[in-house]
């Protein structure tokens, strides 16, 4: 069986990108790294490092095996924060990842629910798009992912699965996806092929990747003059008729600039999730804060 104690050396090697850093961070001699380093590879009959000038990199063994270290550490620890919850060694924690929009919406509304329920639970949120917050929800940095998926009716079989991978989301939103223009122009087309010729600003990737599928199922590739992921900073760039692009309506519930004009382009969604990881029963905590999303996001779309 590997020893936890290695696995935490190697993914900090992993993290840290040298032994003498990884040392730093455990507070270890940097011979004692490099001892369970060579215990480690001697249990698993695989080298795990390889010396690159005066440093050291991880082999494809090592970084498959960091990657997985990494998970298991997050899950231990997760484990051991619910268990002294359970026993009442501590108060609860829950900690949410969540990308910018849902930050500026159903968040806020979820917390204050939260906090009125449970006024000692410890509520730590940390911003990432959907990629990112999923790699923290299986490593158990986080507890609770709210991520999203774009949908096409017209283009996809089926809506998004709201599970992948060890994961099991609730749907909190199903929304429209509009298309922006700046004001004063008239209303904006319903067909994008009337903008074959803009200028548009994208945002994420997996929101450039849904804009680029809208406009080539339109017969077109965009023109992508500006990419960024403040839904603001696209709203006013729009205004000043630099491009013009599509938006999820959260973004434009949050904060609307004065200056464009939006029309929900048909069968263009975004399905919100709440995701969790692993098999039920979930933490108390956890479950608690996914029943205060939906129903801050019932509030918001009632």
């Amino acid at each position: 069986m590997l020893d936890v104690t290695r696995l935490r050396v190697l993914v900090a090697v992993a993290r840290n990108g040298s032994v003498t850093a990884a040392a730093r961070e455990l507070n270890y001699a940097q011979p004692s790294v490099s001892h369970h380093i060579a215990r480690l590879e001697s249990e698993t009959g695989a080298r795990l490092l390889e010396r690159v000038g005066r440093g050291v990199r991880l082999t494809d063994a090592g970084r498959l095996l960091a990657e997985r270290a990494e998970e298991i550490i997050g899950r231990l620890d997760a484990a051991e924060t619910e268990l002294a919850a359970h026993v009442g060694l501590r108060e609860g924690r829950v900690r949410l990842a969540a990308f910018p929009s849902a930050l500026g919406t159903l968040v806020p509304a979820a917390a204050t629910m939260l906090a009125a329920e449970a006024p000692r639970m410890e509520f730590v949120l940390t911003e990432a798009e959907p990629p990112e917050a999923l790699r923290m929800l299986r490593a158990g940095y986080v507890d609770v992912a709210v991520v999203f998926q774009h949908y096409r009716a017209d283009l996809d079989p089926c809506p998004p699965a709201p599970a992948d991978e060890g994961t099991r989301g609730t749907l909190l939103v199903d929304e429209a996806v509009h298309l922006v223009t700046a004001a004063g122009t008239g209303p904006p087309a319903s067909d994008l092929a009337a903008y074959a010729h803009s200028r548009w600003i994208a945002g994420c990737e997996r929101c450039r990747s849904s804009l680029v599928r809208q406009c080539e199922s339109a017969g077109f590739t965009p023109q992508i003059s500006f990419t960024t992921d403040d839904y603001l900073a696209v709203q006013a760039l729009v205004a000043a008729g630099l491009g013009v692009t599509t938006l999820p309506e959260l973004c434009l519930r949050v904060a609307r600039h004065p200056g464009i004009a939006s029309t929900p382009l048909p069968g263009a969604r975004r399905h919100i999730f709440a995701v969790t990881y692993g098999q039920p029963p979930y933490p108390v905590a956890a479950t608690r804060l996914i029943d205060m999303l939906k129903r801050a996001a019932t509030r918001l779309t009632a």
